[in-house]
């Protein structure tokens, strides 16, 4: 749809020719030759900016505008005023107008004027959107937390959260340490800014430095420019470094410098550079051990360790299996398209397993069993979980017990291929799976 356009002014003329140059640059243009049938209009059918005139009889321009900022306070207000009228445009600025244009106006300036409040709505839009997003993704209702110990987390979390205080999160792989890290920045004042993520782990010593840090133009091989690091990157919002315990002592003594002067210093860099980020560290191993064999800094421990937050694995928060299941189930399912539930056994099964890969394992199995489920009622054989009482068939082969699980979907697969010879899309209605659903897992089985 063409963005709207209110134009009010009580000289028709004048108002046919802002609607006519503003008509050519593709704007839905409607004009009205009094301020309190802009407000009627309005009330009718919103607009995306109005285009007043200053002065009109009865309700003037600049009254409009301190009615229109009442009743709609994120619609932009661009105002015409006499030439060389600095004061009255000054004034409409204090009272929040987007903007103001001079008569005689440049119809090429008034267009750009009014692309650029066009835009500026458009954002805010996008803003307030996104804003909605994170806050029904990152509620407290949002989150699956039923035992007493999920709950005391999230307690914890939401007292944590404003500070500046940095967190160190240490838990099992899997049980959601970054998902804690969000919850922290999404639940502090610094939501509006950025959340960096870094894995430690993923980078040598000498890039992962750079990566933080940055470096200047030239400081090694291939550097062809300057570059800002995740700390920089992060500014005024929060840097969360998983796998914190991965790092080498080299580099733990730089990054407790960073910690300690709250600046840093780009790889082939003289000049330090302030940063402000609220740190969030993360581990899958228990520092304390780590600093007691010599493998980490006991300063830097401390440094990360002003707010402990420890993660139990889901086997000791057992409440949390089958809200958890169920919250996986209704997004896998949604997006394969298909009406999914857990029977009795599946539910008894899901209950009974151990989860050594915690809850990062409960979301595999049921996207799996989303795509294994022959009817509308998921069974314990679709979740492809090992048996703790006795071996599973699956792997009397040898292999870890993932590659057995992908070997079973695999075969899964082929079968439904084969039947509907080659044709993908009467594969996946066999398997009663979205298209899309069974392309991601033939990619990531290596099925072509």
């Amino acid at each position: 749809m063409k963005p709207r356009v209110l134009i009010v002014d009580d000289e028709e003329r004048m108002a046919g020719v802002a609607a006519m140059a503003l008509a050519r640059a593709g704007y839905a243009c409607e004009t009205c030759s009094s301020a309190e049938n802009a407000l009627e209009s309005l009330d009718a059918s919103l607009a995306d900016v109005v285009v007043t005139d200053w002065k009109m009889p009865g309700m003037d321009g600049l009254e409009l505008l301190r009615r229109i900022r009442a009743r709609h306070p994120g619609l932009p207000v661009v105002m015409i005023t006499a030439h060389g009228s600095v004061p009255s445009a000054v004034q409409a600025m204090r009272e929040g107008a987007f903007d103001y244009v001079t008569k005689p106006f440049d119809n090429d300036e008034l267009r750009a004027v009014v692309a650029r409040a066009i835009e500026m709505t458009r954002l805010e839009r996008e803003n307030r959107y996104l804003r909605q997003e994170i806050a029904g993704a990152y509620s407290p209702d949002a989150i699956v937390a039923e035992s007493p110990r999920s709950q005391e987390l999230l307690d914890l979390v939401r007292r944590v959260a404003p500070s500046r205080s940095t967190v160190l999160v240490q838990g099992e792989s899997g049980t959601g340490k970054e998902l804690v890290a969000r919850l922290l920045h999404y639940w502090s004042e610094r939501v509006g800014k950025p959340f960096v993520a870094v894995n430690c782990k993923a980078f040598a010593e000498g890039v992962l430095e750079s990566e933080l840090f940055g470096h200047e133009k030239g400081a090694f091989t291939g550097a062809m420019t300057a570059r800002a690091g995740c700390f920089e990157r992060a500014s005024g919002g929060t840097l969360f470094l998983d796998e914190i315990g991965e790092i080498g002592e080299s580099f733990q003594a730089k990054l407790l410098r960073v910690l300690q002067d709250a600046e840093v210093l780009p790889v082939g860099g003289s000049k330090p550079r302030q940063v402000d980020v609220r740190l969030v560290a993360a581990t899958n191993r228990v520092l304390r051990e780590e600093v007691a064999a010599g493998r980490f800094r006991e300063d830097l421990y401390f440094r990360l360790n002003v707010i402990p937050v420890s993660l139990a694995p889901l086997r000791e928060r057992r409440e949390d299996i089958l809200p958890l299941a169920r919250h996986f189930l209704a997004r896998q399912a949604g997006e394969a398209g298909r009406q999914l539930v857990f029977s009795e056994e599946a539910e008894a099964a899901l209950l009974g397993h151990t989860w050594p890969g915690n809850v990062r394992e409960l979301e595999n199995a049921i996207e799996r069993a989303v795509v294994l489920a022959r009817t509308e009622r998921i069974w314990s054989e679709d979740l492809l979980l090992e048996q703790p009482k006795a071996a599973s068939p699956l792997l009397a082969a040898g292999g870890t017990l993932q590659e057995s699980l992908d070997d079973a979907a695999a075969d899964r697969i082929r079968a439904a291929l084969a039947e509907a010879d080659g044709q993908r899309a009467e594969a996946a209605r066999i398997l009663g799976v979205e298209r899309t659903t069974l392309y991601r897992m033939m990619k990531r089985l290596g099925i072509r």
